[in-house]
């Protein structure tokens, strides 16, 4: 793969690049999920003014790119690797409250959680042993779709300088320092870019499998 202007070899910098892509993309996945998905279950089991308040900030949160207002947190913040999980976490937990929230609703007036709760359970049983378990297929996909996104947004932030700083290896850091030897060589931006995209793709191809096995209509088909 060659080395960059300063002599460093390529393919040891993607790999370490990798690693802080991946670390970055799972934490950021855990702190979202692990947020979302409780803010979802109480407000949407509980429903009244808590589930109306927590709707109406999920709805301004997604009127914006996601990718500006994680430009303007790291930007407030400050560019460091701790900055662009906290700034992607800040705005990853909205799609798994809406979620979460959804199948909730739909979930709490059926029959076996009428059941459960006339048996004398309380609402943290109910919510933990009978209504988690049965969204957990639908928040698995969107976490693996999360995690190339996670990737994506990463990139971006430590393409603009908002996000791993050097000398430390990122893929989008990588891109932007091979900015000026684009047409002289263009190997220096043509791995990364190529590791960025397999990435991605790969986690996408993850949640589409996750999608099919949770689809009883699928699995059928598929076994």
């Amino acid at each position: 793969m060659g080395q960059d202007k300063l002599g460093r070899d390529i393919l040891s910098r993607l790999l370490f690049g990798a690693r802080i892509s991946l670390w970055v993309a799972v934490l950021t996945v855990s702190i979202s999920l692990s947020v979302g998905v409780v803010l979802g279950l109480l407000t949407g089991y509980f429903g009244g003014l808590a589930d109306m308040l927590l709707m109406r900030l999920v709805d301004v949160l997604q009127s914006f790119p996601g990718i500006l207002l994680a430009i303007a947190f790291a930007a407030v913040l400050g560019p460091s690797l701790t900055n662009v999980v906290v700034a992607l976490s800040l705005i990853g937990w909205v799609g798994y409250a809406r979620l979460t929230r959804g199948q909730i609703l739909s979930l709490r007036e059926e029959e076996f959680v009428l059941a459960a709760q006339v048996s004398g359970a309380g609402h943290w049983r109910v919510m933990l042993k009978h209504l988690l378990p049965n969204i957990l297929g639908p928040i698995v996909v969107q976490a693996s779709l999360q995690m190339a996104g996670a990737i994506i947004a990463e990139s971006s932030l430590s393409f603009l300088g908002l996000g791993t700083q050097p000398p430390t290896p990122s893929w989008g850091g990588m891109l932007n320092e091979a900015r000026p030897y684009l047409l002289t060589a263009p190997n220096l931006t043509t791995f990364p870019g190529v590791a960025i995209m397999l990435a991605v793709l790969a986690f996408n191809f993850l949640g589409d499998g996750f999608r099919d096995i949770m689809d009883p209509i699928k699995r059928g088909k598929l076994f």
